[in-house]
This record gives C-alpha cells, structure tokens and sequence, in this order.
C-alpha cells in the first residue's frame, strides 16, 4: 500500500511539472490571440493620404473601443492634438484613449514598435529589435549600383533614427523591461502561438539579416521571445513583394517581401490560418498561379510540423480576396513616392520603364491582415459586387469557426493595403500580465 502511494505521488508530481516547466521569470510572447491589457496605434502624420488612413483607423478603433484600452502614439505634441480633434470629429470618446508623443512614430506601429513579451511573475517587457527601413537599402542597392559606397552611410543613419527608437520609448511609458534584440525584423513578421512555436517567411527575415545563419537567427529569437522552436515557411504572397516590385511584365506594387501577417496567423496554439487559392481559380489571375504554387508549399511544410508538444497542428485555408487593381500611367505627375517606385522598376527583364507606359497597380490585399483582441476580430473588408460578397461571408463564417467566441467585424482598409500594409500592420498588442499562481 505504502509504495502504491509513492507511486501515485510520483505520478502528481510529474504530471504538475508536465503542466508548468517554464521559469517563471523568463519572458515569452503570448499569442496575439491571448488577453490584452491595450492596443497601440499610430498617427496618421502619411501627408495626402491623411484622411484615407484616419477614416480607417477611427472605424478600428470604434470596433475595439469596447473590449480594450486604446493607446495613441504621436511624433509631436501638435500632431496629437490634430489627431484628438479628428477622432472627436469622428464620433470617438478620446478621453478614453491614452496619447503619447513619440518622436519618429510612422503610423505602421506594428513594425518598428515594440514586440512585447511578459514573464509569469507579472513583469512586461519590450523587445527593441534592429530596424532598418524594411531592408529598403539592400533593395536600392541592387537597382543602383553607385549608392553602394554610401550604403553604410545610409544604414547606418536609419538604424539610429528616430523611427528605430519609437521601440524603447514604448518600453519607458509602459514601463516595462528593455531588452535589446540584436537580429533585423518588423513586428508583421513575428507570428507566434504563446506556446513556444514561432513561424517566420525566409524571404523576409534572411534578406533582413544578411550573414545570419538560420541556426543564429533561431537562438537570438528564442533568447528574445521564448520561442522553442521557429517553422519557417519559404515565401508570401505575390502581393506583397519587397518594397516596390514589378512583375510580369505589367503589375506594380509596394510590399514587405513577405510579412507573415499577409499569409499566416495562429487563431490559437493549435490552429493556422493559412491564406489560399483554390485550384479551380488558379488560372483566373496570373498572380493566382503565383501564390496558389507558395501557398500549397507552405501547407505542405506546415502540415508535416508540429507544435512545441510533438502534435500536429489544425489548418483552415482562408481564401484571399479577388485582386485589388487600378491602373497607373507613368508621368512627371504622379507622387515621388510612387514616381521613385516606378522608376526602380528596371530589373528582372531589365524592362525600362518610360513616361506614357501603363502598369497595373496591385494592393496589398489581404482578410489575413486582421487585428485580433479582446472579445473581437477587425479583418478587411472587399466586398462591392455579389462575387466579393460571397467571399466574404465565406470568410466571416471561416473566422467564427477559427475565433467562436469573438465578434467578426470587416472594415474597408483600402487606403492601407495600397501602401503595402493593413489594419494589423497599424496597430500593435499590449499582453495582459500574467502572475503564476
């Protein structure tokens, strides 16, 4: 009798340490999917497109305003005040939403902001990764041979701008710990399940961080985020490559190179949503072929993995919404932004492109660009004709099987997604703190 209750002892033992092995004080990445004490946002400070992004971010907030505490970062004080009198125009209580001035703060929050992580001991802590510009440098060089002797230069300036640091100031007024990351990466390429699983897109996080092994890149991740393992999946979407891009011979866009929130999300530790395109419409869009051949590599890889416990994980396809187009004539006229963006367009086919040529302009289209907080789900929304509609219930009724405990709600983000990014990319998540009992 008396070993049978040691060893039924033993079993309680070992299975409480099964149920809790991690060190209380060592900081880890929740899922985004987990509790949030707030959600961050940046200002709309993006010149012409001001109005665009404001009427966007408002009918976000208005979504969210409810379920979590709404955070507001500035780069000046009078740029605050402009965007507190919007929102009040709006129809939002900004009384209930917490301003900041940040100096360099660029609206796409998500990337250069903090990543946050947090211990079981109730300590928030901040990750400060590198930022270089989205790898903006390496691509001009490639097109323009003769700024190589001032790449440093460049580099070097982006690195220690202001921008950079918009991660350590939400450090200071959130009063976490800083911890320093040594690797290059935006926060829309951080995809984690809270659990220890990590994916990361190759064509981002290799091309960021050029001289890192694979093997680096893994050890400074778990170091940082308490990752146990990375997935690495090989690229995203055709929609989204890196900065200004030209393809086939007449589609133009701006991109990230393949941010995981473009493509793929956890809905919960065990489940991925994956974006996707079914064979039947693969030859309904050239960029169709493009990303069904990626995305049937992604799922192959991620459907042999599995999570930080030896079990394979669930895959809902998500179906992408149909292409987002406009076409763009080449002039004197169009925007520097843009302007410069066409006139890099000289590599691949070496294809020089000349004042009076026509290209087709291609958003960042994506319902995977969503923000997912406390009690809801904020996805883009395409629907304008009865085939859209119909995507986009099928959708909605994908999300309520992958989130059944959130509300759904779609939000036009177009002026977002023609500037290569989306309602995920705009905001960031504040965990709630955990304290280990």
């Amino acid at each position: 009798m008396k070993k049978l209750t040691l060893f039924i002892l033993f079993i309680i033992i070992l299975f409480s340490c099964k149920q809790e092995t991690q060190d209380p004080t060592v900081f880890y990445m929740p899922g985004e999917f987990e509790a949030h004490e707030a959600v961050w946002f940046g200002t709309w400070n993006m010149g012409e497109w001001a109005n665009d992004y404001k009427r966007v971010m408002s009918e976000v907030m208005k979504a969210i305003d409810t379920h979590v505490q709404i955070k507001m970062a500035s780069p000046s004080d009078s740029i605050m005040q402009i965007a507190q009198k919007q929102l009040d125009s709006l129809g939002l209580d900004t009384s209930k939403i917490q301003f900041f001035v940040m100096p360099g703060e660029q609206h796409w929050i998500r990337d250069h902001g903090a990543a946050f992580v947090v211990n079981h001991q109730g300590d928030l802590g901040a990750v400060d990764f590198e930022w270089n510009g989205y790898g903006s440098l390496d691509w001009r060089v490639l097109r323009d041979s003769t700024i190589l002797d001032s790449l440093e230069i460049f580099r070097e300036k982006t690195r220690t701008s202001d921008r950079a640091k918009v991660d350590s100031l939400m450090a200071v007024a959130t009063d976490a710990k800083w911890i320093k990351g040594n690797l290059t990466i935006e926060g829309g390429s951080i995809e984690v399940n809270g659990k220890g699983v990590l994916i990361q897109c190759e064509a981002v996080t290799l091309q960021r961080n050029p001289g890192w092994t694979k093997e680096e890149l893994e050890e400074e991740f778990k170091r940082t985020l308490g990752v146990k393992k990375v997935i690495w999946l090989p690229q995203g979407l055709a929609e989204d490559e890196h900065i200004g891009y030209f393809q086939l011979g007449k589609y133009a866009g701006v991109g990230t190179g393949g941010h995981t929130d473009e493509f793929v999300r956890f809905a919960d530790a065990q489940t991925i949503l994956l974006a996707w395109v079914d064979e039947s419409e693969v030859d309904k869009h050239p960029f169709n072929k493009i990303n069904f051949e990626r995305m049937l590599r992604n799922y192959e890889i991620l459907k042999k993995e599995k999570d930080q416990d030896g079990k394979p994980f669930k895959i809902i396809k998500i179906p992408l919404p149909y292409h987002q187009e406009r076409m763009i004539v080449v002039s004197d006229t169009l925007n520097d932004d843009i302007h410069y963006q066409l006139k890099s367009f000289s590599y691949e086919d070496q294809k020089q492109l000349s004042i009076g040529d026509t290209l087709t302009y291609v958003a960042a289209a994506s319902y995977m660009n969503f923000l997912v907080t406390n009690g809801v789900v904020v996805t883009s929304s395409y629907a304008k004709d009865e085939a859209s509609i119909k995507r986009e219930k099928e959708v909605e009724a994908l999300f309520k099987q992958a989130f059944p405990d959130r509300k759904i709600v779609f939000v036009d983000a177009m002026p977002l997604n023609w500037h290569g990014g989306g309602i995920h990319c705009s905001t960031q998540q504040e965990p709630k703190r955990r304290v280990l009992k």
